[in-house]
């Protein structure tokens, strides 16, 4: 009778009080066994201290490994008296742990030694009372109590599951009730789709304490099907709610990760989507946001709010008629305000239009960036527009600061959304301006992307021809630079501006050349004609610099150092070359003076 009570006693204490708070406190374990289970028990209690690893009772339909025979330690019996353990282990103990049933909790598996000291003493003491070897001594294998566990148990078996199913490598553990998922760590230096766990605190007055939950990607499912799992504990309004809270905080990863969990709880709630939506848009993830927006529609068609939400983000991609479309239907959340923004938009995209069809490229560039600033900043279109006039006006430096402040979408997302023929079109600007960048590499992936969604689009096959040569042109005069072959290079060099004449790259390397050769006039216009289409360009100024210096053109010399300087305070070659320059220019107008 004694015995019962204190094992009451022990199982109202059991659990992780963080987690016990958040998911509700539960009987877990039967009460203590029969006589005859304590008699089977200790007479097995030698076999069961095969190996060191603490096991609970097998699931249903699963069999525990038998330890090899190689494995096996033969243990030496306690020499002392065992009345003499057992009455010092009756005093020491305060708690009697019931040995749980076989087949209850069939999810708990194999567990790491988190257990604190107290929790060791209290099974060395329940171990010795059975007659076996205390396991914290001799080592051996064992029934855990699972009073001592709690609930964190079945989140500790959970992810042992979850690691076995993908590797170690898949999560990084923080404590027994605090799991983080190493691939989604979102804002700790981490790349692609931005998720993160976070340790929250008390929900204001809505009693739940908030534990890390780990983000769930679509690119990574199995992951996020470990935060589902954990999730489907909790209400999902509640989740809806520490999402909102996280929001308005501007904590976009982990609303996104909140709201994902309400949705794997119940999937035909619109809120919950809308409320996703609102945080891809946050994140940038415009396309991700508009097939939320969509389905949350889908599942409740005069969602108003999701209507009005839909309409700003096709506003956004420049696609106004359905941006008109959903603001009329979003009731009072829209106003004539709305409507009339999406008209603006409207027109200047065909002036957009009819300046590209009269190649009238400096129109294009002030009608992409006045369209840009009434509201289609995230469309893709008239990013590639302006991209495409800088370019046809040789502004290689600007056509690639204007493409890079474009939104980065997900290649199958894209495609998804616009379709092979349309994302064709924008990776071909996209390659042209790697190309004149002199990023060769990215514009040659870019461009046979390009054939494979478009194949027989011309502007394809001609930008991917051009794009093999000039990479090709300039891989081989490096090499024949490298070989001290400067006059064979030079030519190299020549080749590949043949298909590509303003290439900075190109022609910056050809100077090179020619600086090799004593050609220091030929080097210092090539120079010239890379910095005329990118003037941020600084090894094709130090270049030139450094060839005026050669020549006597101090002044000239001086007037690109300082530049230079003010770019690169810290370069000791630019320093050294701007005082030399400097002092030959003085002494130069001291003898004309």
């Amino acid at each position: 009778m004694e015995e019962n009570t204190v094992a009451a006693a022990a199982e109202r204490r059991s659990g992780c009080g963080l987690l016990t708070v958040m998911f509700g406190r539960r009987g877990l374990w039967s009460k203590k066994s029969t006589a005859a289970d304590n008699g089977s028990q200790k007479s097995t209690s030698t076999a069961a201290t095969a190996t060191s690893n603490i096991q609970f009772t097998k699931s249903p339909g699963t069999e525990l490994k038998k330890p090899r025979d190689d494995q096996k330690k033969v243990l030496a019996e306690p020499v002392q008296n065992k009345k003499i353990q057992n009455q010092r282990s009756v005093n020491q103990r305060s708690v009697v742990p019931s040995k749980p049933s076989s087949n209850q909790y069939p999810n708990n598996h194999q567990l790491g030694s988190y257990e604190s000291h107290q929790q060791q003493q209290q099974r060395s003491s329940y171990n010795n009372n059975s007659n076996s070897v205390d396991p914290y001594r001799g080592g051996g294998q064992r029934k855990v109590p699972r009073e001592a566990i709690g609930l964190s148990g079945e989140l500790e078996s959970m992810i042992t599951d979850h690691q076995k199913a993908r590797g170690a490598n898949g999560l990084v553990r923080a404590s027994s009730s605090n799991v983080m998922l190493y691939g989604n760590l979102g804002n700790l230096n981490q790349t692609g789709p931005v998720k993160a766990g976070v340790n929250y605190g008390n929900n204001n007055g809505y009693g739940v304490k908030r534990t890390t939950m780990a983000a769930a990607t679509k690119s990574q499912d199995q992951s996020g099907s470990l935060c589902r799992a954990i999730s489907t504990r909790m209400d999902p309004e509640t989740l809806k709610i520490m999402g909102n809270e996280d929001y308005k905080n501007g904590n976009f990863a982990e609303a996104l990760a909140l709201y994902d969990a309400a949705i794997a709880i119940d999937p035909n709630k619109a809120a919950y989507r809308s409320n996703k939506s609102a945080a891809l848009t946050a994140l940038g993830r415009i396309l991700d946001a508009v097939f939320e927006c969509r389905e949350a529609i889908r599942i409740e068609p005069h969602y108003h709010r999701a209507h009005h939400r839909l309409g700003n983000l096709y506003l956004r991609l420049g696609e106004v008629e359905k941006s008109i479309y959903h603001f009329k239907h979003s009731g009072p959340e829209a106003d004539s305000e709305d409507i009339a923004k999406a008209k603006t938009v409207q027109t200047k995209l065909n002036k957009c239009t009819e300046a590209k069809r009269l190649r009238d490229w400096n129109g294009l560039i002030t009608e992409t960036t006045n369209t840009i600033s009434a509201g289609a900043d995230a469309a893709p279109q008239v990013y590639s527009l302006l991209a495409e006039a800088l370019l046809k006006t040789h502004r290689h430096q600007e056509a690639d600061e204007a493409l890079s402040r474009c939104p980065v979408f997900d290649v199958d997302t894209s495609t998804r959304y616009y379709g092979p023929v349309g994302y064709a079109g924008f990776l071909v600007v996209r390659a042209q301006v790697h190309l004149a960048s002199g990023r060769f590499d990215e514009a040659v992936e870019a461009i046979q992307r390009a054939g494979k969604l478009d194949g027989n689009n011309r502007e394809v096959i001609m930008v991917s021809r051009r794009a093999q040569a000039v990479a090709e042109a300039r891989f081989r005069g490096n090499e024949l630079f490298k070989a001290g072959r400067f006059q064979e290079a030079c030519a190299a060099y020549g080749e590949g501006l043949d298909n590509d004449p303003r290439n900075s790259v190109l022609l910056c390397n050809r100077a090179a050349c020619r600086t090799k050769l004593g050609q220091f006039d030929k080097a210092v216009e090539d120079c010239t004609a890379a910095l005329s289409v990118r003037p941020g360009y600084g090894k094709a100024r130090l270049r030139r610099a450094d060839c005026n210096s050669k020549i006597g053109k101090w002044e000239l010399a001086v007037g690109d150092y300082e530049i230079l300087r003010k770019e690169t305070p810290e370069d000791e070659q630019v320093t050294r070359g701007l005082s030399e320059a400097q002092q030959q220019l003085m002494k130069r107008r001291g003898q004309d003076s």
